[in-house]
């Protein structure tokens, strides 16, 4: 019997340094690109994520002060999909796609699923559109990128029967990526500064007014197919002034906190779950965010 414990020992042991020895000699996909990481020429990325906020409680009442409210639920789903274009893997190209689905005045939040479009309740539909481009300004600096990207509004009135659905009039959006991998390769940062111009519509709540979405990801790995992290982001909207009635003139910011993780589900295929909670914040909501992303890499 002992004999047999010492040989399950060594083969555990052995298994184990050859399964390090296979992890550390091949990153997987969620170590190696990650969003500020340029595809190859000929690669293709999709991603399709899914957000889902739903409130009970926000800070819009008399004075700013936090009030209890009937639950609002906005369901968000995207479709990224980029390629790399130059031989020299500095440009990537990519086309951005949203649909949204939102339920409000005390419905569940998973009524968000049932498309009913009732009236002052719900609304959904393909909400946007985007052309972008990827790519690296710094060529001695690989994991510095940016991403440029114009939204063109696929909607006619951003609120129908009491029910907001998206914005109305267009963005302009640059968003900064940048990470570090720590020695040894256990714990990755990521870093990112999302920039947000809205314009075009000067009945658009968000109409002349550019948004600050900065954030920090730290991420570590027990292996090379999965990672646990946590994440720290702030929301900052400035407003340059209303249209001519003086209407939307106004600003908001929020502070969040989350975390989640990612799995490598094939060579091609990963999977993440993300969840968050809006803490602080004014003129805001003081919800949380359910996140589920599938991303192909081929």
């Amino acid at each position: 019997m002992k004999k047999i414990s010492i040989l399950v020992f060594v083969l555990i042991i052995s298994f184990t340094g050859f399964s390090q020895e296979d992890e550390d000699s091949q990153k997987s996909v969620i170590q190696e690109y990650t969003p500020s990481i340029l595809l190859k020429k000929g690669q293709w990325d999709i991603k399709w994520f899914n957000n889902l906020y739903t409130e009970t409680r926000d800070l819009f009442g008399p004075s700013g002060e936090e009030q209890d409210i009937p639950r609002n639920t906005f369901f968000t789903s995207t479709v990224d999909i980029f390629t790399g274009i130059s031989d020299n893997n500095r440009i990537n190209m990519g086309l951005l796609l949203e649909f949204r689905s939102n339920a409000i005045g005390g419905r569940d939040a998973l009524d968000v699923f049932s498309f009913d479009g009732e009236r002052g309740s719900a609304r959904s539909g393909f909400t946007s559109f985007a052309p972008a481009i990827k790519f690296n300004p710094l060529k001695n600096v690989s994991n510095f990128t940016i991403q440029t990207a114009f939204h063109i509004p696929l909607i006619d009135n951003e609120t129908e029967d009491g029910v907001f659905l998206d914005q109305g009039g267009f963005i302009f959006q640059n968003r900064f990526f940048y990470d570090y991998s720590f020695a040894g390769g256990d714990w990755q940062l990521f870093t990112e500064l999302n920039t947000e111009y809205n314009f075009g519509d000067q009945d658009s709540f968000a109409y002349n007014s550019l948004r600050l979405i900065p954030g920090v990801f730290l991420s570590y790995f027990p292996s090379s197919k999965f990672t646990v992290l946590g994440l720290v982001q702030h929301i900052q909207l400035v407003s340059f002034g209303g249209n001519d009635d003086g209407f939307n003139d106004f600003s908001q910011d929020a502070t969040i906190l989350g975390g989640g993780a990612k799995y490598q589900l094939t060579d091609e295929l990963n999977i993440e779950f993300l969840y968050s909670n809006f803490i602080r914040g004014n003129d805001t909501g003081l919800g949380q965010t359910f996140n589920i992303g599938l991303r192909a890499l081929f």
